[in-house]
């Protein structure tokens, strides 16, 4: 069954070049994630990188078109991933690691996070935040212009964050001095936060990231301690939304969570430490959660082998059932939630590990997939386009083998990949993501 599916694939990618005639996708089952159902036999009709229509399947339409035979799977949508860093080398023990590479070296780090990422079925990310400024900003450019293979990405360009702060590279040795490109967006005050939204915004980011609280992986910071003050968090929403975008905020202390709900943020990031007058104030405010419950098992058993550090090891043990206990409140409560997995802490390329722990604390596996794929389109305010499978929208489209409602994780196993029209392949691998 893979292996004709592969051959389908291959067959499709020598006969349809980018932007062919209009051709077929016929679905053995479809996840309809607007209507939250699953349909059998359908066909998927696409014209260059967008879907033209989705029916029931009729012999006849496939007559005069190229066929695309996934009627042994079930099609999703292309998945989405809220909170990458796949512009980044992943996670070491080391916290030099960002200064000993070179921008040339973290371009090829970055393409390759890139294909990994779009290979495992997700061809949509939004990318969080780099330490070396920008560079998110320059892959995203070369996935858009076909230079390296990878998902669409939406991206924070640099970390609004303090000085030593949770977005600083910390735990140096004395003395040493961090070079301008890795500070980018290092502010203290109203003021000084709305000149660097505005540099980070002109220099080609998609929308800001304010660094609120303390981070987990960020040594001499604390996760309860408030980083901005109210009124800081709000210049940078302001001063976003005066450029047409949003701002949202790493947070993980209750106080942080609350002020920067309070100031307008679109988005939580892990959420952490929320109580119930932060989960009341997302309801009220309508701010999404974006909170990465996986990450705190690899940390565990990765991290302590690797050697991460005892306060790293410790923060970890402090926050991870505590946020699971809160995004399960959350997703009670009715909080807008987004797929979003911290990729960059674990491997890139897992990112559906997650759907998982999304199902054990609160989610239906449908809902699951749903802040994987509308949820997230919503999120970024762009399901006109992105996240079903639906007239008008991108042809992003994903094969699995099984029933994801029944045992979410065969979306860990991504047969093949469709982004814009176009089939993920090389020739190197075929369509899919066939090692895992």
């Amino acid at each position: 069954m893979k292996r004709s599916l592969l051959l389908a694939t291959l067959a499709l990618a020598l006969a349809c070049p980018v932007h062919a005639e209009e051709w077929l996708i016929h679905a053995g089952k479809l996840v309809d994630v607007d209507a939250g159902t699953v349909l059998a036999d359908q066909a998927v009709r696409i014209d260059g990188n967008r879907i033209v229509a989705v029916e029931p399947w009729r012999d006849e339409l496939a007559q005069g078109r190229h066929v695309l035979d996934w009627s042994q799977h079930t099609v999703l949508p292309g998945l989405m991933d809220m909170h990458t860093h796949i512009a980044d080398e992943g996670q070491t023990a080391d916290p030099a690691t960002p200064l000993k590479s070179t921008p040339a070296r973290d371009a090829f780090i970055g393409a390759k996070n890139a294909r990994d990422t779009l290979f495992a079925g997700f061809t949509t990310v939004r990318d969080v935040g780099v330490y070396r400024g920008f560079a998110d900003v320059a892959l995203r450019d070369a996935i858009a212009a076909g230079l390296v293979p990878g998902p669409r990405m939406f991206v924070a360009g640099a970390y609004i964050t303090i000085p030593g702060g949770g977005g600083e590279i910390t735990g140096l040795p004395p003395g040493t001095v961090l070079p301008d490109e890795f500070r980018q967006g290092v502010s203290r005050g109203e003021a000084q936060v709305k000149e660097k939204v505005n540099h980070i915004l002109d220099h080609g980011a998609d929308f800001i990231k304010v660094i609120a609280t303390g981070a987990v992986l960020t040594a001499g910071t604390n996760v309860n301690d408030s980083e901005y003050t109210e009124a800081e968090i709000h210049a940078a929403v302001e001063a976003a939304e005066a450029r047409g975008t949003w701002a949202i905020a790493h947070a993980h202390g209750a106080e942080g969570i609350k002020r920067a709900i309070r100031a307008g943020v679109r988005s939580i990031e892990h959420g952490s430490l929320i109580d119930d007058e932060g989960i009341a104030l997302m309801v009220e405010h309508g701010t999404w959660l974006v909170a990465d419950i996986y990450n705190g098992d690899y940390i565990d058993t990765v991290g302590r082998k690797e050697g991460w550090g005892e306060e790293i090891m410790r923060k970890n043990i402090e926050t991870t059932d505590a946020q699971r206990e809160g995004f399960r409140k959350a997703v009670l409560a009715g909080v807008k939630i987004a797929y979003g997995t911290d990729a960059g802490v674990y491997p890139y390329g897992d990112d559906a590990r997650q759907f998982k722990y999304m199902v054990r604390y609160g989610l239906t596996p449908m809902q699951a997939i749903q802040s994987a794929t509308i949820w997230s389109a919503k999120l970024l305010r762009k399901e006109a386009s992105l996240g079903s499978i639906a007239p008008g929208k991108a042809a992003d489209l994903i094969a699995v083998t099984g029933d994801p409602i029944a045992d979410i994780e065969v979306l860990r196993r991504v047969d093949a990949v469709v982004k814009d029209g176009v089939l993920a392949c090389d020739s190197r691998r075929a369509c899919g993501n066939e090692n895992r």
